[in-house]
């Protein structure tokens, strides 16, 4: 048998020199030969086969070959797999592997293909197909990118070296295993040097101590990343940071002015404003809350302030009356201080401020002011005309001091009962008094200024009458006593009590006796309850309508006044045939009969005749 000489298996053309190719020999049978060809050896093994990309040029990337090809065309190279026919192909002939197109790594990184040696005569393979990569080999045909752009942060204020701000990151599609191609770094292009980063983790810190909000609150930082561990030549990219000083409680506050001037009028209501002042803070939000207090240097009470909670000042309000004439100037101190207080950054003394205030009162033309709020005054009703009741007295209380007239306003409905004295205030009766009619009398008086103004004031005046005795008691009703026959001696006939218009200090005290005679009455009595009222009691047994109807019975009522007064009243005491109750069923007829001399009968008799003579003469 004559064997060929050994034959690489696959010639690759590529200038790439890690391409890698394993060979195998093949024996063959010598020429001529009728036996039949043993089933050869594996001619080939492939491993990969490595093609640069983004180069659109064709071209051949490898040679297959195998030790049966004799170079008489008799065997006929096939390739199958991905790609095949339109990415690359296989000379049948030679077994030259071409690449048609540009290929892209980023979009596919590698692909497997099946290569075959076919007898052209039987059209069977001459050994078993066999599989191969090709891998896209990377070039640094891709820039990075930042990832969540653009960025945005926020520190704290007076923040240490070293503080970490936010980091930014970077992606690169090209190959990070395959030379620097994907390897970045960061660097800083604006921002120094307040701000540095870590070159490979693109971490951002701050490499300026005590940054403070109040003299600069924000930054831009621009931060550059470089593929190629930034060596030149390689892509490059750029994102921007914004970085925020957030505040922190490093500042107190401070007023504006060390001395405030307010003026207010002394007519002013309380709860008027009368200034505001103001303590500036450089911090913002609750750092720039503060409260304002009071350090009343007088200690009168007269001011207060509150703080205003959007504009953070302090408003100074009146809490009391003025009075120009009494008080025209007001030296205060005013308190600022924090709410929040932060002694990392300030001492506690540093969160407060002091500053003075001087209030002045402006004098305004008043109204005149009398002495008492209210005048009460007492007046007996038998006073006569001209009596003086009192006097109401008003000043002017400006400067100029103006006299005063007074009047009393028609509006008080007194109808002239009393005058005064336009000069000097004093009130006299001016019609006679009658405390039965009007207990009271409510005055109203003006005082007005006679010069530069006609402001005016007026104040209630009461006066009240005083009783004197000069009314009579009597019955408190028109009574209608009765006696029923039988009614034992000392039995109580009726109750009887009286009442009188006048109105003593010590209240009523009312006496009741029978009028004065030379005898005794021999039928009734009276006894005093010694309560305003009396009991009138039968002195005997033996009343009878028969023996007499009715009588007579004078009775006296005498007050407690000085001098007493008395009235007498005349009672008719009736007899009267009672029901077992004790009721006086009759209403008196009966014993008006019978005092006429007539029985009951008679007199029944009498009005049914005059019925009938009536009822004649009509028809």
């Amino acid at each position: 048998m004559d064997l060929a000489g050994i034959l690489p298996v696959v010639i690759l053309a590529s200038v790439l020199p890690w391409c890698v190719l394993a060979e195998l020999e093949v024996g063959q049978m010598g020429g001529g030969s009728l036996h039949p060809r043993p089933r050869p050896k594996r001619g080939w093994i492939w491993s990969q086969i490595f093609v640069e990309e983004e180069d659109p040029t064709p071209r051949i990337i490898g040679k297959l070959k195998s030790n049966s090809d004799t170079g008489d065309l008799s065997i006929k190279y096939v390739l199958s797999g991905e790609g095949a026919g339109e990415l690359f192909q296989i000379d049948e002939y030679t077994g030259e592997i071409s690449v048609l197109k540009k290929l892209d790594r980023e979009e596919k990184a590698s692909y497997v293909l099946q290569a075959q040696a076919i007898d052209r005569r039987s059209n069977q393979p001459m050994e078993p197909e066999s599989e191969f990569i090709v891998k896209v080999q990377d070039i640094n045909d891709n820039a990075p990118v930042f990832l969540n752009k653009p960025y945005v942060s926020s520190i704290p204020e007076m923040s240490p070296v070293g503080t970490t701000v936010v980091q930014v990151t970077a992606t690169d599609e090209d190959d990070p295993m395959f030379g620097n191609n994907a390897k970045l770094i960061y660097s800083i292009q604006q921002g120094e040097p307040y701000f540095s980063v870590e070159p490979k983790t693109g971490m951002i810190v701050t490499s300026w101590p005590n940054m403070d909000r109040e003299a600069r609150e924000g930054y831009l930082v621009v931060v550059q990343v470089k593929d190629m561990m930034g060596l030149s030549g390689g892509y490059s990219a750029s994102t921007t940071v914004t970085i925020t000083l957030t505040d922190v409680n490093d500042n107190g506050p401070v007023f504006q002015h060390n001395l405030y001037m307010f003026q207010v009028s002394e007519s002013a209501p309380v709860g008027t404003t009368v200034g505001r002042v103001m303590a500036d803070d450089g911090d913002v939000g609750a750092n720039a809350r503060m409260n304002y207090s009071l350090k009343d240097l007088e200690e009168s009470s007269t001011f207060t302030i509150r703080t205003d909670p959007v504009t953070q000042e302090g408003i100074v309000l009146l809490a009391k009356p003025l009075d120009y004439e009494r008080k025209r100037r007001f030296a205060i101190s005013v308190d600022a201080v924090n709410d929040l207080i932060d002694t990392r950054y300030l001492s506690v003394n540093e969160f407060r401020d002091l500053t003075n205030v001087k209030i002045i009162v402006v004098d305004e033309d008043e109204a005149p002011v009398f002495r008492a709020p209210l005048y009460e005054w007492k007046v007996p009703e038998n006073a006569a005309v001209g009596t003086t009741v009192g006097a109401v007295s008003a000043r002017d209380v400006d400067e100029a001091g103006n006299p005063i007239r007074y009047s009393i306003a028609k509006s008080s409905g007194t109808k002239d009962v009393f005058r005064i004295d336009p000069n000097n205030g004093t009130v006299i009766v001016a019609k006679p008094l009658d405390r039965e009619t009007s207990d009271w009398h409510n005055l109203t008086v003006a005082a007005k200024e006679t010069r530069t103004s006609d402001l005016s004031s007026s104040v209630e005046v009461a006066v009240k009458v005083l009783d004197v005795n000069d009314n009579v008691p009597s019955l408190a009703a028109e009574y209608r006593p009765y006696i029923c026959e039988g009614t034992e001696a000392g039995e109580i006939i009726q109750l009887i009590s009286a009442t009188d218009p006048d109105d003593p200090d010590g209240g009523h005290h009312l006496y009741f006796s029978m009028a004065p005679d030379k005898h005794i009455n021999p039928n009734f009595t009276i006894r005093d309850n010694q309560d305003n009222t009396a009991g009138i009691l039968a002195r005997r047994s033996t009343f009878t309508r028969r023996d007499r109807a009715q009588y007579l019975l004078p009775v006296v009522v005498t007050d407690s006044g000085s001098p007493a007064l008395s009235s007498t009243s005349t009672l008719t005491v009736r007899v009267c045939a009672c029901q077992p109750a004790g009721h006086c069923a009759s209403g008196g007829v009966e014993a008006l009969v019978l005092s006429m001399g007539f029985g009951l009968q008679t007199l029944l008799g009498v009005l049914a005749g005059l019925v009938l003579l009536t009822a004649e003469q009509s028809c």
